[in-house]
């Protein structure tokens, strides 16, 4: 049976042209969905880029940290084997102790509070051998230290800072102060130091603080949410201070 043409004499310009704008509602809308999508595909792209290069960046930050440190031990070792000092093997053996935190614990983004509390205990003990009763350090723990959390080797440069600035810096007495304490779900460290001898100029003090504030306020930047953390830097009443309320 032949087919019978449709009648298309009812057909009206306003029919086609009804039928032209669904047609192209249908096409714009999945052209959107597309543009969309890809713009999405393009954005998780450069987010996990860099996510990438964040952490490129930070282990290398992380990875400065260690080196310094030794290079400022082995220094001292050097020192005091040329002395023909006794304390040269005790400081060996505080130094393989502290190797052994930084091998088996500094690898991972975030690690035990505890682990780098005592890993700084660790690095007074060393400077203690070293200073004798020309130092004087007070060193105060409180809080929950359970199930806290922090970036490896944050809080070292921190004190690393007061002996390079005070100790190294003075002749006499020297008072540094380390107080670390948690509350909730902060932790408040906080460092001074004696401020070194007249004749080393403010500038210089202040600028020369080295790799080790410098990495510690670039860590923060990159690895901490700002309103996560609050870092301060200033000099008081004969001290040079360092301020870190930090969320663990």
């Amino acid at each position: 049976m032949p087919e019978i043409a449709p009648d298309i004499s009812h057909l009206t310009i306003d029919y086609a042209i009804q039928t032209m704008l669904g047609e192209i509602y249908v096409i714009s809308f999945v052209t959107a969905i597309k543009i969309t999508i890809d713009r999405l595909r393009e954005n998780n792209k450069i987010h996990d880029l860099e996510k990438r290069q964040l952490r490129a960046e930070l282990k290398f930050l992380r990875s400065q940290v260690s080196p310094h440190f030794f290079f400022n031990t082995l220094n001292n070792i050097y020192s005091l084997t040329l002395e023909k000092s006794d304390k040269a093997p005790a400081v060996i053996l505080k130094l393989s102790e502290f190797m052994r935190y930084l091998l088996y614990s500094t690898n991972k983004p975030r690690q035990d509070l505890k682990n780098e509390l005592d890993s700084i205990q660790n690095y007074i003990d060393l400077e203690r051998i070293r200073f004798d009763d020309s130092l004087q350090i007070d060193v105060a723990i409180s809080g929950e230290l359970e199930h806290k959390k922090i970036a490896p080797m944050l809080l070292i440069p921190l004190v690393e800072n007061c002996f390079k600035h005070g100790a190294n810096k003075r002749i006499g007495k020297v008072d540094i102060c380390i107080d670390a304490k948690v509350v909730d779900d902060f932790l408040y460290f906080k460092v001074s130091n004696t401020l070194p001898t007249k004749g080393l100029s403010k500038p210089e003090f202040l600028e020369n603080s080295g790799i080790g504030l410098s990495n510690v306020k670039k860590r923060l930047e990159l690895g901490y949410d700002p309103k996560d953390y609050a870092l301060e830097i200033f000099e008081q009443e004969d001290k040079y201070r360092v301020n870190l309320k930090l969320k663990v």
